[in-house]
């Protein structure tokens, strides 16, 4: 495939080859309820003759997406509960959440934020809006960083791009400002002077969060949109969601995490999915992530190693969930190594 705009909607996702003619009723219902967009280095990417193709897993709608179990909830991380003025998250003493814009180049079919973000989402702050967030973190010495997210931030023009960076080098307690994207692997030709001059203008330390599930999307272009940032001096980080189907075997996930390293990106987050509508057909349980992790340790390098962790439903935050390596055993310790051998700690002699 040779798309040069984005797929948008069911009739094209057929003429592109990525859904059959027999589907589109069911994939026109999804549709109707979810933002769709593929961009074009996506479809490049994808095989249509493959049906467990792990990028149209990611992208392509699929019916199973209409199906919502009892514990889905349409705001599973409870970003409304800590949201004190439009488009601010303030779940974390020294930290926000800047949402200001709700519109993705592509819509992940597992994403969280699945009924916020969209042409029919919440949209883009308006200016009174973002007066008023401006206003509540500089009102807030605690905060010490803004995370820029929604959405994704890097669709913003190079110009409002700069615009919020500026208003935010006047605000002197706040000192980290990180972008969560795809935009490097999904639209690498956007990474460019003009944006990377914009990420940097207000003389904060800028920090991009990378988001991507598969070694494959690290295509030459996308790593040549990170060396861009890199070279810039911006530091770059990762996170990436555990899915059934995509990256949930041992040797996809460790080719994901020396991809991000090999590509000068720091492996940060590995997430277990989120309890977000219709997204059952991705989620793993916990012990069968946690058994994946594990498979990591010993096996990839200590700078390939990302941490494994949930979101607490209803806003409560991220919790760790580490390998079950270490547990009390009558005074002492029982330890576990990478090959699951048990060492008691400290040794006897």
């Amino acid at each position: 495939m040779n798309a040069i705009r984005p797929l948008r909607n069911p009739a094209e996702l057929v003429e592109a080859g990525l859904v059959a003619p027999e589907q589109i009723a069911s994939i026109e219902a999804v549709a109707e309820r979810y933002a769709v967009a593929i961009s074009p280095a996506m479809a490049a990417l994808i095989d249509p003759n493959d049906p467990s193709d792990p990028i149209a897993r990611q992208f392509v709608p699929d019916a199973a997406e209409l199906t919502t179990t009892p514990e889905e909830r349409e705001d599973p991380i409870g970003d409304l509960a800590h949201s004190p003025v439009e488009g601010i998250v303030h779940r974390y003493p020294d930290r926000v959440l800047l949402k200001a814009v709700h519109v993705c180049p592509v819509y992940c079919r597992f994403c969280f934020r699945r009924e916020m973000v969209g042409p029919q989402g919440l949209g883009t702050l308006s200016p009174e809006a973002m007066d008023k967030a401006f206003a509540y973190i500089a009102d807030h010495p605690e905060i010490w960083e803004v995370i820029l997210t929604g959405g994704d931030p890097l669709v913003l023009s190079p110009r409002r791009l700069t615009e919020i960076m500026q208003r935010l080098s006047a605000i002197g307690h706040v000192k980290i400002v990180r972008f969560h994207t795809r935009v490097p692997v999904v639209e690498p030709e956007r990474i460019d002077e003009a944006l990377i001059a914009a990420l940097k203008c207000s003389g904060k330390t800028a920090y991009v969060a990378l988001h991507a599930n598969h070694p494959r999307e690290l295509t030459l272009e996308a790593r040549a949109a990170c060396a861009r940032l890199v070279d810039s001096g911006i530091v770059m980080i990762s996170q990436s969601v555990l899915l059934k189907g995509v990256n949930d075997d041992p040797d996809t996930l460790a080719d994901l995490m020396r991809a991000f390293v090999e590509t000068r990106v720091k492996p940060y987050y590995l997430h277990h999915p989120d309890l977000a509508p219709g997204t059952s057909h991705f989620r793993l349980s916990i012990e069968e992530g946690r058994a994946l992790v594990a498979t990591l340790r010993g096996r990839i390098s200590g700078l390939c190693q990302p941490t494994y962790i949930l979101d607490i439903p209803g806003g409560h935050g991220k919790a760790v969930i580490g390998p079950d390596a270490i547990r009390e055993n009558g005074g002492c310790h029982t330890v576990m190594d990478f090959r699951g051998g048990e060492h008691v700690y400290p040794p006897s002699e």
